[in-house]
């Protein structure tokens, strides 16, 4: 069933782009992800544009962390304070990033920006993530003390503030410029970032993983809604059709795979998230490498009146 989108402008099977939502809804759900790591790449690979797939994802990632923070809310598994916080941070760099989105559509550059954006981020931190994983399984079957916590010189910053839901005392600073650089780069990339921002809470600032994923989702959620309305007001890229699709799937395939997740241990759930963001960089440079079937390209530029 073919069905046409106005902004994207092409084509598309709509069982397939639901299909596609509902996929990355459940690991979104499973994982506690926005999942647009995985969505924006599937979009750019069946010939839609990296700018309007960017744009648009945002919405399906909004929608599908607003479907699993439900789920945790409930659970009482968010910081209110910690998510406050966040969200500081989180709003400014979505501006910063929307605005230098749209300077590099201006210049020609954003398609290629996106395509090396994704190679080096995902396949560093689908390798850390993987390996860290692997050790983890490894160090659970051989019965191996798993390594101390330490503290590192983020935790001597000052202007600290005490978070009770998740019972730690923390500098602002590190969760401000932690909520800046998530927000710049969902942005950009069309990814809510909680796949580099929750190892990042528990590794580096020492959230507990009880409160960790919930509260990533609040600033996921805000961050990406906020894109999405900023994208659809100075870049005019957001297609509705299409983020309606994609909503609709994610949706229905985050509350499978939240259950999903909880039957999955901890370090396996890292493992299998690694290989797989690993696995989309590596698709992402295949891209960049091959010999393209139009050789040419075709660019709007400004028309002097």
């Amino acid at each position: 069933m073919q069905l046409y989108l106005p902004v994207a402008d092409i084509p598309v099977n709509i069982l397939l782009v639901l299909a596609m939502g509902a996929a990355v809804g459940f690991v979104s759900g499973m994982f506690g992800i926005g999942g647009g790591f995985l969505m924006t790449p599937l979009l750019i690979f069946i010939g839609i544009a990296p700018a309007v797939a960017v744009a648009s994802v945002a919405s399906h990632i909004a929608a599908s962390s607003f479907s699993g923070a439900i789920s945790y809310w409930r659970r009482r598994a968010i910081d209110p304070a910690l998510a406050t916080v966040l969200l500081t941070g989180g709003v400014t760099g979505t501006a910063l990033g929307v605005w230098t989105f749209t300077q590099l559509r201006a210049l020609g550059q954003l398609d290629l920006m996106i395509a090396l954006s994704y190679v080096m981020l995902l396949s560093a931190v689908g390798g850390l993530m993987f390996w860290e994983g692997l050790r983890a399984m490894m160090r659970t079957r051989s019965g191996a003390i798993p390594p101390r916590r330490t503290h590192y010189w983020i935790h001597a910053l000052p202007l600290k503030m005490r978070f009770k839901r998740s019972k730690i005392y923390l500098s602002v600073i590190p969760i401000v410029v932690v909520g800046l650089v998530i927000g710049f780069i969902g942005a950009i990339m069309g990814i809510g970032g909680a796949f580099i921002l929750v190892p990042v809470m528990i590794y580096m600032l020492r959230v507990p993983t009880s409160t960790v994923i919930g509260t990533s989702m609040i600033l996921t959620l805000v961050t990406m809604l906020f894109a999405t309305m900023l994208h659809a007001v100075t870049n005019h890229l957001v297609d509705a059709v299409l983020a309606l699709i994609l909503m609709i799937g994610g949706v229905t395939g985050a509350q499978f795979g939240a259950r999903a997740g909880q039957k999955i241990r901890g370090e396996q759930l890292r493992l299998l998230l690694g290989f797989l963001i690993l696995c989309v960089g590596i698709r992402f440079a295949i891209e960049l490498v091959i010999r393209p079937e139009d050789l040419f390209t075709i660019r709007e530029t400004g028309v002097s009146g």
